[in-house]
């Protein structure tokens, strides 16, 4: 019974000592997500240029796409990979221009699997475990590496990558490790905060496309 009693102490204390060593890299963590979120909400409006890549090192490709992003509230327009995307919180239009179609949808926000137009500035908010990954010069800047861990295993990703300008506390930069050896990276080459929008620039019009087939999944 002493023994048993002897290795349960033994176990806490070596918990303890974890949750200790842990606990400064967690703390720091959520202070700079906290300050992130902070900003980004602050906003009206958010506008970036953006490079999107995707990688997958076993096999040797790098593909790499230029885009462009607005965001207000939780509507978004996005243009990226012959697609231009219009959410205005409920319906999605994805316009697919080399082919001249438009899909029209009501995505449900919980399944969403991975990155997405419209979290790529908030995905750290919910459903995360996180820690604190160090510091790096990345243009003149330093920046601030946090790591997220879904809390479903499920999800496609094992890790996400925030990259943070530590001046402003934007995110610079963002990379999910996929399971499947497939990296997807978002990297923000520009962004404008509070720019000028309308509700109408976040919805597909098909009078300006009068040539567009028109397909509704909802």
């Amino acid at each position: 019974m002493k023994k048993i009693i002897a290795l349960f102490s033994i176990s806490l204390l070596f918990a303890g000592t974890l949750v200790s060593a842990q606990s400064p890299e967690v703390t720091k963590a959520k202070e700079i997500l906290d300050k992130v979120s902070e900003v980004t909400k602050s906003y009206n409006s958010i506008k970036a240029d953006f490079t999107f890549t995707l990688e997958n090192k076993q096999a040797d490709i790098t593909d790499s796409y230029d885009g462009t992003i607005l965001i207000s509230g939780n509507k978004y327009k996005a243009d990226v990979m012959n697609a231009e995307s219009y959410f205005d919180g409920e319906t999605l239009w994805t316009y697919l221009t080399e082919v001249g179609e438009v899909n029209i949808s009501n995505p449900d926000p919980m399944d969403e699997m991975s990155l997405s137009p419209s979290n790529i500035f908030s995905i750290h908010e919910n459903g995360f475990r996180y820690i604190f990954a160090g510091n790096e010069a990345r243009d003149g800047k330093e920046i601030q590496i946090v790591d997220l861990f879904p809390e479903d295993r499920n999800k496609p990703f094992s890790r996400i990558k925030l990259y943070v300008n530590k001046a402003n506390n934007h995110i610079s930069k963002i990379t999910q490790i996929g399971k499947d050896g497939n990296n997807y990276i978002i990297d923000i080459k520009k962004m404008e905060t509070n720019v000028p929008v309308e509700p109408s620039m976040f919805i597909f019009s098909p009078e300006d496309h009068p040539e567009v087939d028109v397909i509704d999944l909802r």
